[in-house]
C-alpha cells in the first residue's frame, strides 16, 4: 500500500514539473508504456539529441524504467504510472509532437489531446498493421513511422476502404534491426547439438498454448537442446502454461525458459527459430540471418475486417520467403524442417538480405530517416 502511495504521489509530482516545463522541452514528447520499449525509441532520440540542440522530453508509465535515473544532457524524464495522473496527461498534454508505439489512440481511455500538434505513431513491429491489430488501432495518428512498403501499401488501402484521411507515411525502417546490426553477434558455436528457440506469439490459439508441450519433447527426442522465450502476455493470460511445461520436462537439461523479457541472449545463441505468428521472427531472421521454422497455427486476427483489403498481411506472404511452414502436429516433418533450415548455409543467407533489403525502409540509417521527419515538425 505504501508503495503505491508512494507511486502515485510520483506521478502526479512529475505530472506537474512536466506541465511547467518550458514550451520549448515539449517540442518533441515521447511516450513510452514501459522498459521494454526504449529498445524502439533509443536510435531516435540519440539521433535527435545529437543533430539538434532540442531538449527531448521522454514520459514513462513504467516506475522501474532506468531513463528516469538518466543524466543525459537534454534529456527530460517524467514518471506518469498508469492510473489517473497518465489519464490527466494525454487529456492536457501540450507539445509541437507526441511520439508512441501505443496504438488504439482515441478508441479505449487514451484520447487526442487539442494542444498536441502531432500524433506520430512509430511502429514496434515489423508485422502488418490490419489483421494483428485492432480495426481503428492506427486511424486517430497524423503520421505513421513506417517500417517498409508493406506498411505503406496498407495504410493507404485502409484509409480508402473507410474514407479516412490520408495521414503522413513516412518511410522509418525499423531501429531494432539496425541495433543488430550494428554489433553483429559471432555465429552460434559450431558444436554437435543444436539449440533451437521457441519464440512465439501469444493467445488461446497460439503455438505454447495449444502445442507447447509436444513441440518442445519432439525437439529434444530429435537431439536438440530447446530454449522456450514466452512471450510476457502469454505468461499473464496463461499463467499455468510454463509451470506445467517446468514439471514435465524441467529435468531435462536441455530444457531451459527465458523468462528475459528482453531475450537477447537466447537470440543470439539460437541455431534455428520456431515461431507461429510473432513479429519477432522476422527481427531474427533479418537481424541475425538465421533460419526461422514457422508453425502454421490458425491466423492471429484481431481485426475480422482486414480481408476488406486486397494487401496481403506481411506475416502471411512473407512467411515462405524467410523459413519454413510445418503443419501442427506433424511432429514428424518438423525434426526434417529444422535439418533442413540448419543446412540452407549461406545461399539461404543471401535470401534473407535481399528479402530484407526488399521489405525494409532506410537498413542502417531509420533513426536519420525519423530524426529528419520529427526536425522538421518540431519547427
Amino acid at each position: 500500500m505504501r508503495q503505491a502511495l508512494t507511486r502515485c504521489w510520483r506521478s502526479w509530482r512529475d505530472l506537474r514539473r512536466f506541465s511547467a516545463s518550458p514550451p520549448e522541452h515539449r517540442k518533441i514528447v515521447f511516450y513510452s508504456e514501459g522498459t521494454g520499449y526504449w529498445r524502439y525509441f533509443r536510435g531516435v532520440i540519440q539521433e535527435l539529441l545529437a543533430a539538434s540542440s532540442l531538449t527531448i522530453s521522454y514520459v514513462t508509465s513504467d516506475p522501474a524504467d532506468p531513463l528516469l535515473e538518466t543524466t543525459k544532457p537534454r534529456l527530460a524524464t517524467y514518471y506518469i504510472g498508469r492510473g489517473s495522473a497518465m489519464a490527466a496527461f494525454f487529456q492536457s498534454v501540450e507539445a509541437r509532437v507526441v511520439v508512441m508505439t501505443m496504438p488504439d489512440l482515441e478508441t479505449f481511455h487514451i484520447k487526442r489531446s487539442r494542444t498536441v500538434g502531432q500524433y506520430v505513431y512509430l511502429h514496434h513491429s515489423i508485422v502488418s498493421t490490419h489483421m494483428v491489430y485492432r480495426k481503428a488501432a492506427f486511424d486517430h495518428f497524423d503520421s505513421i513511422l513506417c517500417v517498409g512498403p508493406h506498411h505503406v501499401e496498407e495504410t493507404r488501402e485502409w484509409e480508402a476502404a473507410f474514407g479516412l484521411p490520408q495521414k503522413q507515411l513516412v518511410p522509418h525502417g525499423y531501429g531494432l534491426l539496425d541495433d543488430m546490426m550494428a554489433s553483429p553477434p559471432p555465429a552460434p558455436a559450431n558444436r554437435e547439438r543444436k539449440t533451437i528457440l521457441v519464440a512465439p506469439s501469444w493467445g488461446r490459439e497460439g503455438l505454447l498454448e495449444s502445442y507447447g508441450l509436444p513441440l518442445c519433447r519432439c525437439l529434444l527426442d530429435s537431439g536438440h537442446r530447446v530454449v522456450v522465450r514466452p512471450h510476457p502476455r502469454s505468461v499473464q493470460l496463461a499463467p499455468h502454461l510454463i509451470p506445467d511445461l517446468q514439471r514435465v520436462l524441467g529435468r531435462d537439461k536441455d530444457f531451459v525458459i527465458d523468462s528475459d523479457r528482453e531475450g537477447w541472449h537466447s537470440l543470439v545463441e539460437a541455431d534455428v527459430m520456431i515461431s507461429d505468428w510473432s513479429g519477432v521472427a522476422f527481427e531474427y531472421a533479418f537481424g541475425l540471418l538465421r533460419p526461422v521454422v514457422f508453425v502454421d497455427t490458425p491466423r492471429k486476427v484481431n481485426n475480422p475486417e482486414y480481408e476488406r483489403l486486397h494487401a496481403v498481411p506481411f506475416e502471411v506472404q512473407a512467411r515462405e520467403k524467410v523459413g519454413r511452414i510445418v503443419v501442427p502436429g506433424r511432429w514428424d516433418e518438423m525434426g526434417e524442417a529444422v535439418s533442413l533450415a540448419l543446412s540452407d548455409g549461406a545461399g539461404k543467407q543471401d535470401e534473407l538480405l535481399r528479402q530484407r533489403e526488399k521489405s525494409i525502409f532506410n537498413v542502417g540509417t531509420s533513426a536519420s530517416a525519423a530524426t529528419g521527419y520529427l526536425l522538421q515538425l518540431a519547427r
